[in-house]
Protein backbone atom coordinates (compact mmCIF):
# COMPACT_ATOMS: atom_id res chain seq x y z
CA UNK A 1 0.00 0.00 0.00
CA UNK A 2 2.84 2.34 0.91
CA UNK A 3 4.57 1.47 -2.37
CA UNK A 4 1.42 2.34 -4.34
CA UNK A 5 1.15 5.70 -2.52
CA UNK A 6 4.77 6.54 -3.35
CA UNK A 7 4.26 5.50 -6.97
CA UNK A 8 1.20 7.72 -7.24
CA UNK A 9 3.04 10.63 -5.64
CA UNK A 10 5.97 10.33 -8.08
CA UNK A 11 3.61 9.99 -11.03
CA UNK A 12 1.72 13.13 -10.06
CA UNK A 13 4.91 15.11 -9.35
CA UNK A 14 6.37 14.32 -12.80
CA UNK A 15 3.25 15.33 -14.77
CA UNK A 16 1.20 17.65 -12.58
CA UNK A 17 2.61 20.84 -14.09
CA UNK A 18 1.17 19.94 -17.50
CA UNK A 19 -2.21 19.02 -15.99
CA UNK A 20 -2.41 22.32 -14.13
CA UNK A 21 -1.50 24.24 -17.27
CA UNK A 22 -4.23 22.44 -19.23
CA UNK A 23 -6.72 23.06 -16.43
CA UNK A 24 -5.83 26.76 -16.35
CA UNK A 25 -6.27 27.16 -20.12
CA UNK A 26 -9.63 25.36 -20.03
CA UNK A 27 -10.86 27.49 -17.13
CA UNK A 28 -10.04 30.70 -19.00
CA UNK A 29 -11.63 29.48 -22.23
CA UNK A 30 -14.77 28.24 -20.45
CA UNK A 31 -15.14 31.49 -18.52
CA UNK A 32 -15.32 33.54 -21.73
CA UNK A 33 -14.39 31.94 -25.05
CA UNK A 34 -11.47 30.62 -27.06
CA UNK A 35 -10.63 34.21 -27.95
CA UNK A 36 -9.32 34.61 -24.39
CA UNK A 37 -6.36 32.40 -25.33
CA UNK A 38 -3.34 33.40 -27.37
CA UNK A 39 -2.41 31.62 -30.60
CA UNK A 40 0.38 29.73 -28.82
CA UNK A 41 -2.01 28.61 -26.10
CA UNK A 42 -4.58 27.44 -28.66
CA UNK A 43 -1.86 25.37 -30.36
CA UNK A 44 -0.70 23.99 -27.00
CA UNK A 45 -4.16 22.78 -25.96
CA UNK A 46 -4.31 19.63 -28.16
CA UNK A 47 -0.77 18.70 -27.12
CA UNK A 48 -1.61 19.04 -23.43
CA UNK A 49 -4.87 17.13 -24.02
CA UNK A 50 -3.02 14.18 -25.58
CA UNK A 51 -0.50 14.25 -22.74
CA UNK A 52 -3.32 14.13 -20.19
CA UNK A 53 -4.91 11.22 -22.07
CA UNK A 54 -1.59 9.38 -21.92
CA UNK A 55 -1.36 10.04 -18.19
CA UNK A 56 -4.88 8.73 -17.69
CA UNK A 57 -4.08 5.58 -19.63
CA UNK A 58 -0.98 4.93 -17.51
CA UNK A 59 -2.81 5.68 -14.27
CA UNK A 60 -5.49 3.12 -15.14
CA UNK A 61 -2.93 0.54 -16.24
CA UNK A 62 -0.92 0.63 -13.01
CA UNK A 63 -4.02 1.04 -10.80
CA UNK A 64 -3.14 4.33 -9.18
CA UNK A 65 -5.51 5.81 -6.61
CA UNK A 66 -9.08 6.49 -7.77
CA UNK A 67 -9.00 10.17 -6.82
CA UNK A 68 -6.19 10.80 -9.31
CA UNK A 69 -7.92 8.75 -12.02
CA UNK A 70 -11.16 10.63 -11.43
CA UNK A 71 -9.38 13.98 -11.70
CA UNK A 72 -7.73 12.99 -14.99
CA UNK A 73 -11.00 11.66 -16.44
CA UNK A 74 -12.73 14.95 -15.67
CA UNK A 75 -9.86 16.98 -17.09
CA UNK A 76 -9.71 14.91 -20.29
CA UNK A 77 -13.47 15.14 -20.78
CA UNK A 78 -13.39 18.93 -20.51
CA UNK A 79 -10.46 19.11 -22.89
CA UNK A 80 -12.14 16.78 -25.38
CA UNK A 81 -15.24 18.95 -25.66
CA UNK A 82 -13.09 22.04 -26.10
CA UNK A 83 -10.78 20.52 -28.72
CA UNK A 84 -13.33 18.49 -30.69
CA UNK A 85 -16.73 19.80 -29.63
CA UNK A 86 -18.83 22.31 -31.55
CA UNK A 87 -18.63 25.72 -29.95
CA UNK A 88 -21.46 28.00 -30.95
CA UNK A 89 -23.17 30.89 -29.27
CA UNK A 90 -26.91 31.01 -28.67
CA UNK A 91 -27.38 33.47 -31.53
CA UNK A 92 -25.36 31.24 -33.87
CA UNK A 93 -27.49 28.25 -32.91
CA UNK A 94 -30.71 30.18 -33.50
CA UNK A 95 -29.41 31.37 -36.86
CA UNK A 96 -28.49 27.80 -37.83
CA UNK A 97 -31.99 26.62 -36.90
CA UNK A 98 -33.68 29.12 -39.21
CA UNK A 99 -31.08 28.93 -41.98
CA UNK A 100 -30.61 25.15 -42.12
CA UNK A 101 -32.28 22.91 -39.56
CA UNK A 102 -35.91 23.93 -39.96
CA UNK A 103 -36.08 24.14 -43.79
CA UNK A 104 -34.08 20.91 -44.12
CA UNK A 105 -36.53 19.09 -41.84
CA UNK A 106 -39.48 20.50 -43.81
CA UNK A 107 -37.92 19.33 -47.08
CA UNK A 108 -37.50 15.83 -45.72
CA UNK A 109 -41.18 15.76 -44.76
CA UNK A 110 -42.44 17.12 -48.10
CA UNK A 111 -44.48 14.03 -48.93
CA UNK A 112 -46.21 13.99 -45.54
CA UNK A 113 -46.90 17.71 -45.96
CA UNK A 114 -48.51 17.12 -49.36
CA UNK A 115 -50.69 14.42 -47.81
CA UNK A 116 -51.73 16.77 -44.99
CA UNK A 117 -52.63 19.53 -47.47
CA UNK A 118 -54.58 17.06 -49.64
CA UNK A 119 -56.57 15.81 -46.64
CA UNK A 120 -57.32 19.41 -45.63
CA UNK A 121 -58.59 20.27 -49.11
CA UNK A 122 -60.69 17.11 -49.14
CA UNK A 123 -62.32 18.25 -45.91
CA UNK A 124 -62.98 21.70 -47.39
CA UNK A 125 -64.74 20.22 -50.42
CA UNK A 126 -66.82 17.73 -48.41
CA UNK A 127 -68.06 20.33 -45.90
CA UNK A 128 -68.70 22.95 -48.57
CA UNK A 129 -70.82 20.62 -50.66
CA UNK A 130 -72.82 19.26 -47.72
CA UNK A 131 -73.38 22.65 -46.07
CA UNK A 132 -74.36 24.25 -49.38
CA UNK A 133 -77.01 21.58 -49.93
CA UNK A 134 -78.27 21.60 -46.34
CA UNK A 135 -77.28 24.41 -43.94
CA UNK A 136 -77.93 22.22 -40.91
CA UNK A 137 -74.67 20.44 -41.69
CA UNK A 138 -72.86 23.60 -40.56
CA UNK A 139 -73.05 22.74 -36.87
CA UNK A 140 -71.85 19.22 -37.60
CA UNK A 141 -68.50 20.70 -38.53
CA UNK A 142 -68.38 23.86 -36.42
CA UNK A 143 -69.12 24.10 -32.72
CA UNK A 144 -71.37 26.91 -31.55
CA UNK A 145 -68.52 28.34 -29.47
CA UNK A 146 -66.26 28.47 -32.51
CA UNK A 147 -69.00 29.92 -34.71
CA UNK A 148 -69.55 32.63 -32.10
CA UNK A 149 -73.01 33.46 -33.46
CA UNK A 150 -71.87 33.23 -37.07
CA UNK A 151 -74.15 30.39 -38.17
CA UNK A 152 -76.88 29.73 -40.75
CA UNK A 153 -79.26 32.10 -38.96
CA UNK A 154 -76.81 35.03 -38.89
CA UNK A 155 -77.65 38.24 -40.75
CA UNK A 156 -75.59 39.31 -43.76
CA UNK A 157 -74.64 42.55 -42.02
CA UNK A 158 -73.25 40.65 -39.02
CA UNK A 159 -71.22 38.40 -41.28
CA UNK A 160 -69.88 41.38 -43.21
CA UNK A 161 -68.92 43.10 -39.96
CA UNK A 162 -66.97 39.98 -39.08
CA UNK A 163 -64.80 40.55 -42.13
CA UNK A 164 -64.48 44.30 -42.35
CA UNK A 165 -64.83 45.80 -38.89
CA UNK A 166 -61.61 47.68 -38.14
CA UNK A 167 -62.37 48.44 -34.52
CA UNK A 168 -60.60 46.75 -31.65
CA UNK A 169 -63.77 45.86 -29.78
CA UNK A 170 -66.92 43.93 -30.56
CA UNK A 171 -67.33 40.33 -31.61
CA UNK A 172 -64.75 40.27 -34.39
CA UNK A 173 -61.69 39.91 -32.10
CA UNK A 174 -63.43 37.08 -30.26
CA UNK A 175 -64.29 35.30 -33.50
CA UNK A 176 -60.75 35.68 -34.86
CA UNK A 177 -59.25 34.51 -31.57
CA UNK A 178 -61.45 31.43 -31.60
CA UNK A 179 -60.29 30.54 -35.10
CA UNK A 180 -56.62 31.08 -34.26
CA UNK A 181 -56.86 29.08 -31.03
CA UNK A 182 -58.68 26.29 -32.85
CA UNK A 183 -55.98 26.02 -35.52
CA UNK A 184 -53.21 26.09 -32.91
CA UNK A 185 -54.89 23.27 -30.99
CA UNK A 186 -55.35 21.24 -34.16
CA UNK A 187 -51.65 21.67 -35.01
CA UNK A 188 -50.45 20.55 -31.59
CA UNK A 189 -52.85 17.62 -31.30
CA UNK A 190 -52.15 16.44 -34.86
CA UNK A 191 -48.51 16.18 -33.92
CA UNK A 192 -49.02 14.76 -30.44
CA UNK A 193 -51.39 12.02 -31.64
CA UNK A 194 -49.29 11.03 -34.63
CA UNK A 195 -47.86 8.07 -32.73
CA UNK A 196 -51.24 6.28 -33.06
CA UNK A 197 -50.39 5.09 -36.59
CA UNK A 198 -51.34 8.44 -38.19
CA UNK A 199 -55.11 7.96 -37.83
CA UNK A 200 -55.91 10.66 -35.20
CA UNK A 201 -53.55 13.11 -36.93
CA UNK A 202 -55.26 12.52 -40.27
CA UNK A 203 -58.69 12.99 -38.70
CA UNK A 204 -57.70 16.27 -37.07
CA UNK A 205 -56.27 17.64 -40.32
CA UNK A 206 -59.45 16.54 -42.12
CA UNK A 207 -61.60 18.17 -39.45
CA UNK A 208 -59.75 21.44 -39.89
CA UNK A 209 -60.62 21.35 -43.57
CA UNK A 210 -64.24 20.48 -42.79
CA UNK A 211 -64.53 23.50 -40.53
CA UNK A 212 -63.08 25.81 -43.18
CA UNK A 213 -65.36 24.39 -45.87
CA UNK A 214 -68.42 24.91 -43.68
CA UNK A 215 -67.52 28.57 -43.10
CA UNK A 216 -66.96 29.13 -46.83
CA UNK A 217 -70.40 27.65 -47.55
CA UNK A 218 -71.98 29.84 -44.87
CA UNK A 219 -70.50 33.06 -46.22
CA UNK A 220 -71.23 31.94 -49.79
CA UNK A 221 -74.92 31.72 -48.92
CA UNK A 222 -74.77 35.45 -48.13
CA UNK A 223 -72.71 36.37 -51.18
CA UNK A 224 -69.56 36.89 -49.10
CA UNK A 225 -67.45 33.84 -50.00
CA UNK A 226 -64.79 35.86 -51.85
CA UNK A 227 -64.48 38.28 -48.97
CA UNK A 228 -64.34 35.53 -46.35
CA UNK A 229 -61.65 33.56 -48.15
CA UNK A 230 -59.57 36.73 -48.49
CA UNK A 231 -59.97 37.49 -44.79
CA UNK A 232 -59.20 33.90 -43.78
CA UNK A 233 -56.21 33.46 -46.08
CA UNK A 234 -54.53 36.68 -45.00
CA UNK A 235 -53.34 34.93 -41.86
CA UNK A 236 -54.64 31.48 -42.82
CA UNK A 237 -51.92 30.72 -45.37
CA UNK A 238 -49.39 30.82 -42.56
CA UNK A 239 -51.74 29.24 -40.03
CA UNK A 240 -52.88 26.39 -42.29
CA UNK A 241 -49.33 25.79 -43.50
CA UNK A 242 -48.33 25.39 -39.85
CA UNK A 243 -51.16 22.91 -39.30
CA UNK A 244 -50.05 20.95 -42.39
CA UNK A 245 -46.46 20.81 -41.13
CA UNK A 246 -47.63 19.68 -37.69
CA UNK A 247 -49.74 17.00 -39.34
CA UNK A 248 -46.75 15.97 -41.44
CA UNK A 249 -44.63 15.61 -38.29
CA UNK A 250 -47.37 13.47 -36.75
CA UNK A 251 -47.58 11.34 -39.91
CA UNK A 252 -43.81 10.78 -39.90
CA UNK A 253 -43.88 9.55 -36.30
CA UNK A 254 -46.91 7.30 -36.87
CA UNK A 255 -45.55 5.85 -40.10
CA UNK A 256 -42.13 5.23 -38.56
CA UNK A 257 -43.72 3.46 -35.62
CA UNK A 258 -45.61 1.16 -37.97
CA UNK A 259 -42.82 0.71 -40.52
CA UNK A 260 -39.38 1.41 -39.02
CA UNK A 261 -37.57 0.04 -42.09
CA UNK A 262 -34.06 -1.37 -41.77
CA UNK A 263 -33.44 0.36 -38.43
CA UNK A 264 -34.61 -0.88 -35.07
CA UNK A 265 -37.93 0.65 -34.06
CA UNK A 266 -36.25 2.58 -31.22
CA UNK A 267 -33.57 4.07 -33.50
CA UNK A 268 -36.08 4.90 -36.22
CA UNK A 269 -38.46 6.56 -33.75
CA UNK A 270 -35.59 8.50 -32.21
CA UNK A 271 -34.60 9.93 -35.60
CA UNK A 272 -38.21 10.70 -36.51
CA UNK A 273 -38.75 12.34 -33.13
CA UNK A 274 -35.76 14.65 -33.57
CA UNK A 275 -36.98 15.69 -37.00
CA UNK A 276 -40.52 16.22 -35.75
CA UNK A 277 -39.28 18.28 -32.80
CA UNK A 278 -37.51 20.66 -35.18
CA UNK A 279 -40.68 20.99 -37.25
CA UNK A 280 -42.84 21.68 -34.21
CA UNK A 281 -40.46 24.33 -32.92
CA UNK A 282 -40.91 26.06 -36.24
CA UNK A 283 -44.67 25.54 -36.16
CA UNK A 284 -44.82 27.54 -32.93
CA UNK A 285 -42.98 30.36 -34.73
CA UNK A 286 -45.40 30.18 -37.66
CA UNK A 287 -48.41 30.33 -35.36
CA UNK A 288 -46.90 33.41 -33.73
CA UNK A 289 -46.48 35.04 -37.16
CA UNK A 290 -50.08 34.10 -38.03
CA UNK A 291 -51.26 35.73 -34.82
CA UNK A 292 -49.47 38.95 -35.73
CA UNK A 293 -50.95 38.87 -39.24
CA UNK A 294 -54.41 38.30 -37.83
CA UNK A 295 -54.05 41.36 -35.64
CA UNK A 296 -52.90 43.47 -38.59
CA UNK A 297 -55.70 42.14 -40.83
CA UNK A 298 -58.36 42.88 -38.25
CA UNK A 299 -57.29 46.42 -37.45
CA UNK A 300 -55.53 47.82 -40.52
CA UNK A 301 -56.21 45.99 -43.79
CA UNK A 302 -59.83 45.72 -44.91
CA UNK A 303 -59.36 45.71 -48.68
CA UNK A 304 -60.14 42.24 -50.05
CA UNK A 305 -57.77 42.46 -53.04
CA UNK A 306 -54.92 43.52 -50.78
CA UNK A 307 -55.68 40.64 -48.42
CA UNK A 308 -55.46 38.18 -51.31
CA UNK A 309 -52.21 39.73 -52.49
CA UNK A 310 -50.63 39.47 -49.05
CA UNK A 311 -51.92 35.91 -48.63
CA UNK A 312 -50.36 34.84 -51.93
CA UNK A 313 -47.12 36.60 -51.03
CA UNK A 314 -47.04 34.79 -47.68
CA UNK A 315 -47.50 31.34 -49.22
CA UNK A 316 -44.86 32.15 -51.86
CA UNK A 317 -42.35 33.26 -49.25
CA UNK A 318 -42.98 30.23 -47.02
CA UNK A 319 -42.66 27.90 -50.02
CA UNK A 320 -39.39 29.48 -51.13
CA UNK A 321 -38.06 29.43 -47.59
CA UNK A 322 -38.81 25.75 -47.05
CA UNK A 323 -38.29 24.23 -50.49
CA UNK A 324 -35.71 26.36 -52.26
CA UNK A 325 -32.78 23.96 -52.88
CA UNK A 326 -29.98 24.33 -50.36
CA UNK A 327 -26.54 22.82 -49.97
CA UNK A 328 -26.66 20.57 -46.89
CA UNK A 329 -23.39 18.72 -47.51
CA UNK A 330 -21.84 20.05 -44.32
CA UNK A 331 -24.77 18.84 -42.20
CA UNK A 332 -25.38 15.55 -40.56
CA UNK A 333 -28.20 14.27 -38.41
Amino acid sequence: MQELTLKSHRFRKEREAEWRKLESLLARAEASSASALSDDEIIALPVLYRSALSSLSVARAISLDQALIGYLESLCTRAYFFVYGTRTTLLERIAAFFAKDWPKAAQELWLETVVAVAITLLGVVIAYVLTTRDSTWFYTFVSEALANGRGPTAQTKDLRDTLFSSGGGGELPVFATFLFTHNAQIALFAFALGFAFCVPAAFLVLYNGLMLGAFIALFQSHGLATEFVGWALFHGTTELFAVALAGAAGFRIGWTLAFPGSQSRIDAMSAAGRKAAIIMTGVVVMLGVAGLLEGIARQLITNTSLRYAIAMLAILLWSLYFYLPRDHEDEHD
